[in-house]
């Protein structure tokens, strides 16, 4: 049992309760993976079966690591665990049960593309407007629905969404709902939604099954329970019923999903599902310095609705958070790049070290502008992800076409690439002959003669005989053997090989990286089945968060402040600290809204391990036109002992915080609403008492020119453009990366990079 030794009280408490409801309260960077993974391994030492636990995460990725841990400790008993994601724990099952729903086992798994591809062709037939019922909005609609447990049926008998969609001028969309179940159903497809709808569908509807996998499963572990939605909560109840061997992990201060379905109240009424539950906090942070855990307590402090921990550390203090205030978004981004190389100087740091975070995407240009004319590499975490390429998901469709003739969306696509003269007319011809025999397209293609005019049937055959050929191929060859049959005949290898553009060299080259994955997955010696269905089911499921990031790349790395969830840097700069920005203008509505994005300025804080820098412009550019901005709110409520200004008080004032709120002009809050929620409301400017602390913008002289600072010597009257005038109190290190430490009258004591720093040295 030497695992245990290096845990904490808390944690050895937490892992060695195996019985019964247990609720783990982790703390960020309390070491909550390491309990998790000690835990299954401790029931395994136990004598639990592995084949009785079910673990449960949130991206592939979190389930790999995990298992490589129990390996560690248990050895080859952890490849019996069933541990992965909801979505594909719940798909597994769903291809051994999908008979009962009237399934085939081999369905096609759509993704977000795929499900907005089939919305827009039934708006077409519809012929609704494609602006009042747009397809992004229908989509999340649709999925909002099932996340809820309302199928097409119920959502157009239930009268208050009826009249919600009525009142919106959408009365519709009930039965582009309807139409798109029926349709996915005919494809013999599934969207990601529906692996967690069609499961609850399952465990309702057929008795049998439900209790099958409560025996299966006596003991459940769940990771990062505040983010599961309805349907994952009904499910795991379903399971857990019977041995109540349920144990869940999360951090009710780190729940900021809810625009995507999480419900908080999962886990702040765990105790009243579960009146017997074993509760344990983690509240010891690994990750932070000491100054960093406080000023994330006393902003998290604000929130009403939460479970109460002390969180604390005990590594070194560190430095206090540094409040940086930019006159423009451009400016912003200039300071943010030039503080990455001028830290990284200093400590010899890696860029990859460093994060910027921030709340929306489009934040992200400045930015990256300041980076390129710094000459710093960087990495937009989020980005496109490999799987989601063009020419990655035109050979997909083949493989999917391949299993599933039925799967409409991977036909469409590939139906005429390459080219092969079946154009739209012959495409619509096809879909109007399936619509009036009530059969799927591959049914029309391949009786072609049937039911298609000479011409069009003439055109579809080759493509009918090429896809029949390619399941021959895939019932007795492996992954790989099968993929480079269908990559070099389907033409698309050819096709992408004959293009000589920079563009075309480099979807070859991703068509030959996905198939050197393939070659990869057919040789493993740990999976017994090793088909190229296997291995779509494997790439069907993966999330984001298991491919953005390239682990050995040294860039910095850009994300919004959801994407930054489960990682953590020894250098942060949250920047766009403004009202209507973050906390974002939709959240003040109420106070649940407002809370929840005081938990996304938590997670943000709490990536940090060594520097934080919070950063805010007075104005920024936005659709076009340049606004002023307002200091956040946020800001105030910080505690200021642990903040940095990056200013001087030109007078005394209340204290560091106060100024934030006078230049804000002050926001109001009123508990108008008779169910609590607090409604955010700007009052008229009040001429404030205490003069504000932000200094005024310097104005470079009319002759200011940097001048050449390798002779830069203590004792010297310099001006910078922005910081203004100043004396300089020490010179240090060599060319080229010479640093002076000079006392600006209106700021106070600045270190800077002098190959960066434009100062004018005054005779």
């Amino acid at each position: 049992m030497d695992y245990l030794e290096g845990l904490n009280p808390s944690q050895r408490a937490a892992v060695e309760q195996l019985k019964g409801p247990v609720m783990i309260v982790a703390g960020a960077g309390s070491g909550k993976t390491r309990v998790i993974t000690y835990r299954v391994a401790h029931l395994i030492r136990n004598g639990v079966d592995p084949f009785s636990i079910l673990v449960l995460t949130f991206t592939n990725k979190a389930a790999k690591e995990m298992r490589e841990r129990i390996t560690s400790v248990v050895g080859d008993a952890a490849r019996n665990i069933w541990m992965g994601t909801f979505h594909s724990v719940f798909a597994r099952i769903l291809r051994v049960e999908a008979q009962h729903l009237g399934y085939p086992s081999n369905f096609t798994i759509y993704d977000t593309d795929d499900s907005k591809s089939l919305i827009r062709t039934i708006l077409k037939e519809m012929q609704l407007d494609d602006k009042l019922y747009n397809a992004n909005f229908v989509y999340n609609r649709i999925s909002s629905a099932k996340n809820n447990l309302i199928s097409a049926a119920e959502y157009q008998k239930n009268e208050q969404i009826q009249a919600e969609d009525n009142s919106t001028g959408r009365s519709f969309l009930g039965q582009i709902y309807q139409t798109y179940t029926q349709r996915c159903f005919k494809a013999g497809a599934m969207d990601f939604d529906d692996l967690l709808f069609k499961t609850n569908v399952l465990l309702k509807n057929h008795p049998e099954i439900l209790y099958k996998y409560q025996n299966k499963f006596k003991y459940l572990m769940l990771d990062e329970y505040q983010d599961t939605n309805f349907s994952q909560y009904l499910i795991v109840k379903k399971l857990a019923a019977i041995h109540e061997n349920l144990c869940v992990v999360g951090d009710d201060a780190q729940s900021i999903y809810a625009f995507r379905g999480a419900n908080i109240q999962n886990i702040l009424n765990f105790e009243k599902d579960y009146p017997d539950v074993k509760v344990y906090k983690l509240e010891q942070n690994y990750r932070s310095t000491k100054n960093i855990v406080n000023i994330a307590n006393s902003i998290i402090a604000k929130n009403k609705n939460q479970l109460k921990k002390d969180v604390f550390s005990n590594n070194e203090t560190g430095d206090k958070i540094k409040i940086i205030r930019a006159f423009s978004d451009n400016e912003e981004g200039k300071i943010v790049a030039e503080n990455i190389v001028q830290k990284r100087s200093i400590s010899g740091s890696k860029y990859k070290e460093f994060a910027i975070l921030y709340r929306t995407n489009a934040q992200s240009r400045a930015m990256e502008e300041a980076l390129r004319k710094l000459g710093v590499p960087y990495k937009i975490y989020g980005g496109t992800s490999f799987y989601q390429r063009k020419e990655i998901k035109d050979l997909i469709a083949y493989f999917r076409l391949t299993f599933n003739p039925n799967d409409e969306e991977a036909l469409k696509r590939v139906i005429n690439y390459p080219r092969r003269g079946i154009g739209n007319t012959s495409v619509e011809r096809i879909m109007i002959a399936a619509n009036q025999q009530n059969i799927g397209l591959w049914d029309v293609i391949k009786e072609a003669p049937t039911y298609l005019d000479n011409r069009t049937a003439s055109a579809v055959a080759p493509f009918s005989t090429l896809i029949q050929s390619f399941q021959a191929i895939a019932s007795d060859h492996n992954a790989f053997d099968t993929a480079m049959h269908i990559a070099q005949h389907s033409g698309l290898l050819r096709d992408l090989y004959e293009d000589k553009s920079v563009e075309g060299l480099s979807r070859y080259e991703n068509i030959q990286e996905l198939l050197n994955g393939i070659k990869e997955f057919s040789e493993r010696e740990d999976i017994e089945e090793k088909g190229l269905d296997v291995f779509m089911q494997d790439i069907a499921l993966l999330t984001n968060e298991d491919n953005d990031k390239d682990p050995n790349a040294d860039t910095v790395s850009l994300m919004t402040i959801h994407s930054s969830k489960g990682l953590e840097f020894p250098y942060v700069h949250i920047v766009g600290l403004e009202e209507n920005l973050f906390p974002s203008q939709r959240s003040l509505n109420s106070r649940s809204d407002l809370e929840e994005e005081r938990r996304l300025f938590y997670v943000a804080l709490t990536r940090a391990e060594k520097n934080v820098y919070i950063s805010y412009a007075t104005s920024r550019y936005q659709w076009g036109t340049l606004n002023n901005c307002e200091p956040s709110r946020f800001i105030d409520e910080l505690d200021p002992q642990y903040l940095d200004l990056d200013f001087k008080p030109r007078m005394e004032s209340s204290g560091p915080a106060s100024s934030f709120a006078n230049e804000r002009a002050g926001w109001q809050q009123n508990q108008s609403d008779q169910h609590g929620d607090t409604y955010f409301k700007p009052k008229p400017k009040i001429k404030q008492k205490t003069t504000s602390i932000l200094p005024k913008a310097h104005v470079p002289s009319e002759n200011f020119s940097p001048s050449d600072t390798s002779k830069l010597q203590v004792g010297m009257e310099v001006e910078h453009e922005r910081f203004g005038f100043g004396k300089v109190v020490n010179v240090e290190g060599k060319a080229p990366d010479m640093k002076a430490t000079i006392f600006f009258k209106e700021l106070g004591q600045k270190q800077l990079l002098l190959k960066f720093a434009k100062l004018r040295i005054i005779d």
